[in-house]
């Protein structure tokens, strides 16, 4: 699934493809923004990890589990 993660003050978009489900992100996200915590952190399908500050965050857009499909569609 697609994440795609904007920080203020920041002219980039932080983009990544994750394996965890997209209620567990806005399960995550949630807590980590109800409970006051300083950051989030994530990891992609490749290993990479990435911490986001919360008091940074201007949007986050989960994308959908659906597979990309392959080829074109009449």
């Amino acid at each position: 699934m697609d994440i795609r993660i904007g920080i203020t003050n920041t002219g980039r978009e932080l983009s990544f493809e994750s394996s965890d489900s997209a209620e567990a992100v806005k399960t995550a996200i949630a807590a980590a923004l109800d409970s006051g915590q300083s950051h989030l952190s994530f990891t992609d399908v490749k290993g990479n990890s990435y911490i986001v500050p919360t008091a940074n965050l201007a949007f986050v857009e989960v994308g959908s589990e659906e597979t990309r499909r392959v080829g074109f569609v009449a």
